[in-house]
């Protein structure tokens, strides 16, 4: 993120997010239709229906195809994490990211297995964001910067974008993005993340209040909020949510920080998300709260906490497996079997 350009402002964001491309309904009703024609019975693929029709609106092409999916791993410290509010040292980022590109995390493994394409982005780990317990995480241009970076994910061929995170302390993070944007209190919204204790918790909550009261102006305005009590991870990902609706590429949104990210510029536009499924619903109690305010169904349950992409590797599969069955099935009429009587 050593990019000297200088970044998008605040106000140029807000003027991208006003004039974002709609879904392709011509792809979406071919896919309606052909599904209608297939051999079985309606709606017999549950949710493989959707998401094949999903994919086919937004890629903008029926039928749709997931053959070049990308996996996005953005990496950031926070300054929060001197509050003692993970189980693990800062330090562990960095780490994980050297793991990440040796191959020995999970998410490489999940993403050999259904030969999805893994890129990892670092943004200045040796330089973490402000303690936003004591006022804003980030200024305006740090924050710009970090979602210009994110949107560099977004390239020419890439048909489907799984998107996750690397940064400790980022579920406290995205505890207090959360309570700004959806209100409440931050025990609704905190959990324990990395596995912290009883205190650990507390202090996590403690730290949740303190940024909220430290940063008064998070409450008023989505972007205020990822900027104060945001990471550079987090702004990276809203980056790459924005860039990939701008260019037609369907999203899928990993746990709780990723979705908490993507849920700012849902507060700036309602429908800047359609463009996005839920992989799943991870452990971490705020996300359930997160999902029931923006909307949206996750495709699993897998009680899993890791993050790091991991859940949305996994639905990859998935996607893959509605592209295949929708463009390859036969139709009632090409395999010669009886349809349903009219």
């Amino acid at each position: 993120m050593s990019n000297p350009q200088p970044a998008l402002t605040f106000e140029e964001i807000r003027a991208l997010v006003r004039n974002l491309p709609g879904p392709d309904l011509g792809a979406g009703t071919a896919a309606v239709q052909r599904e209608r024609e297939l051999t079985k019975p309606p709606g017999a693929l549950g949710r493989l229906e959707e998401i094949a029709e999903w994919l086919a609106t937004w890629q903008g092409q029926h039928p749709p195809e997931v053959r070049r999916p990308r996996v996005a791993v953005f990496a950031g410290n926070h300054g929060v994490a001197a509050r003692g509010v993970s189980a693990f040292p800062a330090s562990v980022t960095a780490q994980m990211v050297a793991n990440f590109q040796n191959g020995g995390a999970a998410v490489n493994q999940l993403c050999d297995s259904v030969d999805a394409d893994l890129r990892v982005y670092e943004l200045d780990l040796d330089n973490p964001t402000r303690d936003f317990t004591t006022g804003p995480a980030m200024d305006e241009e740090e924050c710009c910067r970090a979602m210009a970076y994110g949107m560099m994910a977004v390239e020419m061929g890439v048909q489907l974008l799984a998107l996750g995170e690397m940064g400790i302390a980022n579920s406290t993070s995205a505890a207090a993005m959360a309570c700004a944007l959806f209100g409440g209190e931050p025990e609704q919204w905190v959990g324990r993340g990395t596995g912290v204790d009883d205190e650990g918790f507390r202090r996590k909550v403690a730290a949740v209040q303190a940024g909220l009261e430290a940063n008064p102006q998070a409450k008023d305005d989505p972007f205020e909020a990822l900027r104060c009590l945001g990471g550079f991870e987090l702004a990276a990902i809203t980056g790459a949510v924005l860039a990939a609706r701008m260019g037609r590429v369907p999203v899928m949104l990993d746990g709780y920080a990723c979705t908490v990210a993507a849920a700012v510029l849902f507060k700036a536009d309602r429908r800047a998300l359609d463009h996005c499924m839920v992989a799943h619903r991870s452990v971490e109690p705020g996300h359930a709260r997160l999902l029931d305010a923006i909307g949206k169904k996750p495709l699993l349950d897998l009680g899993m906490r890791l993050g790091e992409g991991s859940g949305a590797a996994v639905a990859i599969a998935l996607c893959k497996a509605a592209a295949a069955c929708h463009g390859g099935m036969a139709t009632f009429a090409e395999a010669g079997v009886s349809g349903k009587p009219s």
